[in-house]
């Protein structure tokens, strides 16, 4: 099998000329060049008024979707992945040993492979199933290096490349049983976490998701948490990211979702808490919640992420002071799930009944249709501790029910003041 059935280039065409992925959502400016949305929406937004591509002044910055290019993708895309999946996910253990012992070499010879195909094949290889997985993180010195490369030329390294290498490293992390001695690997290396906080600003998408994933499985204890907070860049990449979705026109639910899970596993500890909400997480979480409609995962992370918070009184102000934010999350209960139905109940009954919050009473007793969202939710098949907290708010607003049920124990222990 040679070089060519194994690794099948990317044409340059479907490449976005600022991230140099394959474009999700091609959209062209008027100078005729094209880019991924995503990409030029973040140039466009940081103040820029020309094609990054010709440096030429834009007449206007509006742009129309290319979707001829998109289609063609698309076909590219489907022909391609199943032959390219099927062909790497053969590889033995010792052909990918043979790899790795390859990616020391400075240059490839006539015929090798060159890094980033190595990488790819390796990927696939990981990819393919847990046992993989656990084969290649057994290998401490090939894990070494990854965290070696990650650590001195990350941001810098040619994005296929980079993408590879994080995505495997990502696979291996979420293998490991170690984790003391996977928190040493990491923290020891002073470069690691800055260099991880500049892809997350610079780098492509799959790039950014791959880092977001990586940190979520590391930050396993407290201490893994607070060092990850301890570089601001972390909390302020991963909040742009987020901030950038709440102006995209089309976003990137992937994306959206492994930020999320990641600020949900940092921010357990108190002191993280206070640094989220100080760099303005509440107001970017509160107005994701409005816009998204159609994705349940992502509706629940907002609640939940918000949840975690309320019980700080900087977060409640902050909450409190959208007009938007109570009734977005009274929209969502009974529309999105059973878990979403919870989180909505758990965040309602800490601000208006557990902390007593007036401008929350308020925002709630002006809502359209919010007190009988409250008490059909409390008629339906929920739990125990929902229809306590349901009427719990029913009685602070003075309504009475005979579904009322008094003889429940609240258990949402975890809603506690900071």
């Amino acid at each position: 099998m040679g070089k060519k059935e194994l690794y099948i280039q990317v044409p340059s065409l479907f490449r976005c000329p600022i991230s140099l992925d394959v474009m999700k959502s091609p959209v062209s400016l008027s100078t005729g060049v094209t880019y991924d949305r995503t990409s030029i929406q973040r140039w466009l937004d940081s103040g820029n008024n020309t094609c990054p591509a010709t440096m030429q002044l834009l007449p206007s910055k509006d742009f129309v979707p290319n979707h001829t290019l998109h289609r063609l993708i698309q076909i590219w895309s489907h022909n391609h992945t199943k032959q390219q999946q099927h062909q790497l996910h053969s590889l033995s253990s010792d052909q990918v040993l043979d790899l790795i012992s390859r990616l020391s070499d400075p240059a490839p010879g006539p015929g090798q492979d060159t890094r980033v195909e190595c990488f790819v094949k390796i990927l696939c290889y990981a990819s393919d199933s847990p046992e993989n997985r656990k084969f290649l993180a057994s290998n401490h010195a090939f894990v070494t290096d990854l965290v070696d490369l990650l650590a001195s030329d990350g941001p810098d390294l040619n994005p296929d490349l980079l993408e590879a290498v994080l995505k495997i490293f990502q696979l291996i992390t979420s293998v490991i049983d170690d984790k003391e001695k996977l928190k040493k690997l990491i923290f020891t290396n002073p470069n690691l976490i800055p260099n991880l906080a500049k892809i997350l600003k610079t780098s492509g998408s799959d790039s950014r998701v791959a880092v977001a994933r990586i940190i979520e499985t590391t930050a396993f204890d407290h201490e893994s948490k607070k060092i990850f907070f301890e570089d601001c860049d972390i909390l302020n990449n991963l909040l742009e990211i987020l901030n950038f979705h709440c102006r995209d026109a089309v976003p990137n639910a992937t994306e959206i979702t492994a930020v999320l899970s990641c600020l949900i596993a940092l921010t357990s500890p108190r002191r993280n808490k206070i640094r989220l909400i100080e760099a303005g997480g509440v107001p970017i979480i509160t107005k994701l919640i409005s816009l998204i409609d159609d994705n349940h995962l992502i509706i629940e992370n907002l609640l939940t992420l918000l949840e975690m918070l309320v019980g700080c009184t900087a977060a409640r102000a902050a909450v409190t002071d959208d007009p938007n934010c109570i009734a977005g999350i009274i929209e969502k209960i009974m529309k999105v799930s059973t878990t979403a139905n919870e989180h909505a109940a758990a965040l309602l009954w800490s601000l208006c009944y557990l902390f007593r919050d007036q401008k929350a009473r308020e925002a709630m007793s002006k809502s359209n249709g919010g007190l009988t969202k409250i008490l059909l939710l409390m008629q339906s098949d929920c739990s125990p501790a929902v229809k306590k907290m349901c009427c719990d708010l029913l009685r602070v607003f003075r309504i009475n029910s005979k579904s009322c049920l008094s003889n429940y124990d609240t258990k949402t222990t975890h809603i506690m003041p900071c």
